[in-house]
């Protein structure tokens, strides 16, 4: 392949780069070669001039294959499945998810991220159980998915060490945008999870990457499309992402409310969530003869405490002592919130007119609660677990005065 300086070239130029030259490229990012200016460059050059379906696909594999491939028993196959969301506010769907999946005969190697800006990370939530433990090595992943079914952990070293490269330039280089690099980064991730079935739930509204729904149907379009080309059953949910999903917005109080959910009950736009996007992979995987019977079966195990005991055997294998994960998942809602405490002030916030309620705007909220604490501006910020917001009316509530 051509020096780096004649890729990048090529690329401002708009002309399509080789599987070889992209490969190339990816080698310099992986083993330092290429210069922090280069990358940055490239990046640019890609955000401008865009890739095509191909271009993608290569530099997806590229930076799946390099760092370390997961491999599974050969008795799971067709059973290892994730779920990807391209974030929101009070999205905790993979904490009721993946033990969900799991209790349904799935295989969950889950690999989440840490909140970044106004939207939460699955990983953040996580930690606000005392105990929790989100770095697993492959080898710990493997048993924990053989004894429970699905483990969230934090992304490995040796996993995928150029989307790390790569990640951490987009945001201060404003490539954060590029559909080819948001599909590579995303799929690189799964790719070297070795999965059979993914569901994507790509959110677009005031408080999601993508305003509008034709934006995000484009980014969807891209990653159904390389997922599958990489031998992945690919599916995409558009989900609106205007308001909060749920009523809990901020890590404890999030987690308070996956297991509400865990246990049967819980805010009906959740569940509805968890369902759909669990339903499609349990189709997917062969679990069940079409989505809307795989919604059935995933309801079931939200409501029989099937997956409320794969979420306390989840916990408890991931560091969480064994009498915390049952009193936090069998104890009242008063119990569970002492385990996981309360935040230091506690204020209630009355109506200052009456009126009808139109709807819960999710960006300023979370915007609010990120200054507060609930949030990170920089990776390795430390984030304050027990700031949240619980929001006690919906849209299309009447409402007096204070």
């Amino acid at each position: 392949p051509s020096p780096l300086p004649t890729l990048i070239r090529k690329k401002r130029d708009g002309e399509r780069l080789e599987d070889a030259e992209i490969r190339s490229f990816v080698r310099g990012v992986t083993e330092g070669t290429a210069q922090q200016g280069q990358i940055g460059a490239m990046l640019m050059a890609i955000r401008l001039r865009g890739m095509d379906a191909g271009e993608t696909l290569s530099l997806t594999r590229a930076m799946a294959a390099s760092g370390r491939v997961l491999a599974w028993p050969p008795a799971w196959h067709g059973l290892v499945v994730d779920k990807h969301s391209t974030g929101g506010v009070g999205d905790k769907v993979s904490l009721a998810l993946a033990p969900a999946l799991a209790a349904c005969g799935c295989k969950v190697p889950m690999i989440s991220g840490r909140g970044l800006g106004h939207t939460g990370g699955t990983l953040d939530k996580l930690e606000a159980i005392p105990g929790f433990r989100v770095s697993q090595s492959p080898e710990e992943m493997c048993s924990i998915l053989e004894r429970v079914g699905c483990c969230i952990v934090g992304q490995s070293e040796v996993l995928v060490p150029a989307d790390r490269v790569l990640y951490g330039l987009r945001d201060v280089t404003a490539t954060v945008d590029s559909v080819p690099l948001i599909t590579a980064s995303i799929l690189s991730k799964k790719a070297a999870e070795q999965l059979s079935a993914l569901v994507l739930d790509v959110k677009f509204g005031d408080a999601a990457l993508y305003p509008t729904q034709e934006s995000a149907r484009e980014l969807a379009q891209s990653l159904v499309e390389v997922g599958t080309q990489l031998g992945i059953r690919t599916v995409a949910v558009l989900s609106r992402m205007d308001q909060p999903l749920g009523r809990a917005v901020g890590n404890a109080l999030e987690v308070l409310e996956a297991l509400e959910c865990l246990d049967g009950g819980g805010p009906p736009d959740l569940r509805q969530l968890v369902t759909v996007l669990g339903g499609v992979l349990l189709w997917q995987c062969g679990k069940a003869a079409g989505a809307e019977q795989g919604q059935e079966l995933l309801g079931r195990a939200l409501d029989d405490g099937s997956a409320l005991s794969t979420f306390e055997a989840m916990l408890g294998a991931q560091g969480v002592p064994p009498d915390t994960a049952h009193r936090l998942c069998s104890g009242t809602p008063a119990q569970r919130r002492q385990l996981l405490g309360n935040a230091k002030v506690c204020e209630e916030l009355p109506a200052l007119q009456e009126g009808w309620v139109q709807g819960v705007r999710a960006l300023p909220l979370a915007q609010v609660l990120h200054g507060l604490g609930a949030g990170r501006s920089r990776a390795g910020d430390p984030v304050d677990p027990l700031v949240g917001a619980e929001l006690l009316v919906g849209a299309g509530q009447h409402l007096r005065a204070g």
